[in-house]
């Protein structure tokens, strides 16, 4: 078996050499992320083998990822009531239509049962923002757009990662039906954003009494109190952590206001560490045997998720001024999923085969070719529609004085970015 320190040492490597590339390049860097991974990994050469860190990659993987969240936390400031209206009324509705769209997609094109189905379609709710942040300021969207797009992602990717556990205990038969889901969903969710906000709020306090220059101890404390919170959490409330980092990160950014933007530019850069790493490292675990099964199925299922987008967002911009066809073409087009997707799938694929369910490698394998498929169409696409459409920022701002009304009412917005 490969030394462990090898492992990590390639894994490191792959994703900063995937970030020279794509720095070089001008190529979307999640893009070259998830194809170096597939490239060293088990569908490549074989030169990184996750399943080697055993269960130790779980809770790794955890903390990780609610870095990141915390990291978008802080950046979360939705100024202006356009936009709030506008980020509530589209995480409604497409929590809704697509739950559903997903879980008939997957039952009717890619054939997988429906328990299976059900929890594909929560899966799938979460448009990552380790994929969308960094898509968003590398394609220079308009900050209203990119809020939007932020937001969406911080909202439903951990409330998708919670549905998605239940409906499995659901098809493992540990919840005896739907009720019990939603009852578990409320109190995950509701449990978790209150025990973030309050060890957001002690973070705050404690901050505060620092002198301004003691950065590499705000840093240490923030990344303390967060990591003890989301485990802690975790213990009690399954999945709950994540919308705690996500809570925890709102509270510490509204409350320092101008000494988060200090603190969020240290905390950036080790989430980018993060998903440097974290992004080969799951595409390493991926191989051709997982997806070849789901044929045609699956590609239809994808795309047909992907064309469903644009009804959805139809439907949840009704009564929305603020977002015009330009704006809401945008926002169908650019849903990739990413770290916490991946995470998910991974570690429900070996529950159900530890419980002997047949169909764990046909959602592993659906779930990964989503990400393929979204990272790759959308990451090479997006900026050149975004582009078309004259929804990115110029040097001249010129875009900027003919954009559209969402994104001029973020930029009038004090503290708007």
């Amino acid at each position: 078996m490969k030394p462990l320190e090898l492992l990590w040492g390639e894994a490191f490597f792959a994703g900063s050499l995937a970030q020279l590339l794509a720095r070089l390049s001008g190529l979307p860097a999640v893009v070259l992320l998830l194809a170096t991974g597939l490239l060293v990994g088990r569908a490549g050469f074989g030169w990184v083998q996750p399943e080697s860190l055993g269960r130790g990659l779980e809770p790794l993987v955890g903390l990780l990822v609610s870095l990141v969240l915390f990291d978008g936390g802080l950046n979360l400031r939705l100024a202006g009531r356009d936009l709030q209206r506008t980020v509530v009324q589209l995480v409604l509705v497409r929590g809704v239509l697509g739950l559903l769209g997903g879980a008939w997609f997957a039952h009717q094109l890619a054939g997988l049962s429906w328990p299976l189905a059900w929890v594909f379609g929560a899966i799938a709710l979460a448009t990552g923002p380790t994929v969308v942040t960094p898509m968003v300021k590398q394609m220079r969207l308009l900050p209203g757009l990119g809020k939007v797009l932020e937001a969406e992602g911080l909202i439903l990717e951990p409330a998708g990662a919670v549905l998605a556990l239940l409906l499995l205990q659901l098809a493992l038969g540990d919840l005896g039906g739907w009720q019990d889901v939603a009852v578990l969903l409320l109190l995950r969710l509701g449990g978790g954003v209150l025990v973030g906000a309050f060890g957001g709020l002690l973070l705050v306090e404690v901050l505060r009494r620092l002198p301004a220059d003691a950065d590499a101890l705000k840093l240490q404390l923030s990344l303390g109190v967060l990591f003890v919170v989301v485990s802690g959490v975790q213990v009690f409330l399954p999945e709950a952590g994540l919308p705690a980092a996500v809570s925890a990160g709102v509270v510490v950014g509204l409350r320092l206001d101008e000494q988060a933007s200090q603190l969020d530019e240290l905390i950036a850069q080790l989430a980018q560490l993060a998903i440097t790493v974290l992004f080969p490292l799951l595409a390493a675990d991926l191989s051709w045997s997982e997806l070849s099964p789901l044929g045609w199925g699956g590609v239809a299922c994808v795309f047909a998720l992907m064309l469903f987008r644009w009804l959805v967002i139809q439907a949840g911009g009704i009564g929305l001024p603020a977002l015009a066809w330009r704006e809401k073409l945008i926002l169908s087009w650019i849903a990739p999923r990413g770290i916490v997707t991946a995470a998910v799938a991974s570690l429900f694929a070996l529950q159900l085969d530890q419980a002997g369910i047949p169909g764990a490698g046909a959602l592993k394998g659906l779930v990964f070719l989503t990400i393929l498929l979204t990272v790759g169409i959308q990451g090479f696409t997006a900026p050149v529609l975004a582009r078309r459409l004259g929804l990115v920022v110029d040097d001249s701002e010129t875009a900027l004085d003919s954009g559209p009304v969402l994104a001029k009412a973020v930029e009038q917005q004090p503290g708007g970015q």
